[in-house]
């Protein structure tokens, strides 16, 4: 189907066939959902040293995240378009970001819905979307989704289980659902420089949809002193970076509430030998983009709106152009400056991107604003949305707009 193929997508893995099927054959030792075993061996000795003890200069990296992928019926109807007639194909929507996703060392996706049935795609209120996704979203980069949200139970224990198997079959890692124990207790382990990042996804709830019988690990709902214990283990484990995905807020309200202020400020507070427990925060839900800030020294992304969705319509029953806005962070990590610190945030970014309905295409805004004849809206777009992003003084921290 032309675009790219799944394999050797990225120029920054290097000969990524070859590293992909080594990395292939290490995953299933590990099994679903992959742990440390299914990572490269960590060097033995101190940080930045090799077996033998010969000097090895650490390495800092990018990391990109980005907001909820919640494919309505008209979404899912274009990826029917775009396929033509050959199943789904999500990579044409989300090719205006790929440059983005693609260049960072790591990036993380938040996949909101499961996957259904083959041919039981549906959108707003119970989604089930087609598996496709997957493939698209590891075309365009993405080396990790959030799992945890409202609609993790969408279609029970069977959407988690598919889903999560379309994640493992396109290379993705995932955190948040789980099919078993042992994966919910797992973060997903990913390598980015020199640096081993744990991530950790959460949701408020489940839209009312009770934990499936015998599984009460299925969902992974935010519990503060749960996140701050499982930070703590990962670290333990040999995270040098913990990420914590947070599925919170109040939905079509730009500011953050107090439980997501409270949260982000408690959470970031947490210290083991003088040490933050967690390095960034990212969170989804809100439906329209929020603030970012430097909380006790760590950055929280309260809300980075929509990466896919349909036409919006907020609480008035009217069509709100914010449920189509959405920003990608952009967070460059350095080495410590000494064995024991914490890998710092040195660059800190957000690239405004909208979801334009019409072309069913996701659009990098800073990007198309470069181009004769870019439509009013976007620029309007990109002025509402870095509104949003700065409102709580990030910039005063060195937040920037990035393309």
């Amino acid at each position: 189907m032309g675009w790219w193929p799944l394999m050797g997508r990225r120029s920054r893995h290097g000969t990524a066939v070859a590293a992909a099927l080594l990395l292939g054959a290490v995953a299933a030792c590990a099994g679903p959902g992959g742990g440390p075993a299914a990572q490269s061996p960590r060097p033995s000795g101190p940080s930045g040293s090799t077996a033998t003890g010969e000097s090895a200069p650490e390495r800092g990296f990018t990391l990109v995240a980005s907001g909820d992928v919640l494919p309505h019926d008209s979404v899912i109807r274009r990826a029917r378009e775009d396929s033509r007639g050959d199943g789904y194909d999500f990579r044409p929507m989300l090719a205006g970001v790929r440059s983005i996703v693609a260049e960072a060392d790591l990036a993380i996706c938040h996949m909101e819905t499961v996957y259904g049935e083959e041919g039981d795609y549906r959108g707003y209120p119970t989604f089930t979307s087609p598996p496709q996704v997957a493939r698209g979203l590891a075309a365009t980069g993405y080396d990790a989704c959030s799992t945890a949200s409202n609609h993790s139970l969408d279609d029970g224990a069977d959407g988690i289980e598919r889903t999560l198997d379309a994640l493992d079959t396109a290379g993705i890692r995932h955190s948040g659902s789980a099919r078993t124990a042992e994966e919910a207790a797992t973060p997903a382990w990913l390598k980015a420089g020199t640096a081993r990042v744990a991530q950790l996804a959460y949701t408020y709830g489940t839209n009312g949809s009770p934990l499936p019988d015998g599984r009460p690990w299925a969902v992974a709902l935010i519990d503060e002193k749960k996140i701050v214990a499982d930070a703590r283990a990962a670290r333990k484990a040999g995270a040098d970076v913990v990420v914590i995905s947070l599925h919170w807020g109040t939905e079509w309200q730009t500011d953050p509430d107090e439980r997501q202020l409270g949260l982000a400020k408690s959470l970031t507070a947490s210290t083991t030998a003088g040490r933050p427990d967690i390095d960034l925060i990212t969170g989804t839900h809100a439906r329209v983009p929020q603030a970012y800030e430097k909380v006790n020294g760590t950055w929280v992304v309260y809300g980075m709106g929509a990466q896919i969705a349909g036409t919006m319509v907020n609480y008035s029953g009217r069509f709100d152009p914010r449920g189509n806005q959405g920003s990608i962070g952009r967070f460059t990590f350095s080495p410590p400056a000494k064995a024991g610190a914490r890998w710092q945030v040195t660059k800190a970014e957000f690239v405004p991107q909208m979801m334009d309905i019409e072309a069913g295409r996701v659009v990098n805004l800073p990007g198309a604003l470069t181009e004769e004849g870019a439509p009013e809206e976007y620029r309007e777009a990109q002025e509402d949305i870095s509104e949003a992003v700065l409102a709580r003084g990030a910039a005063k921290d060195g937040l920037t707009m990035g393309r």
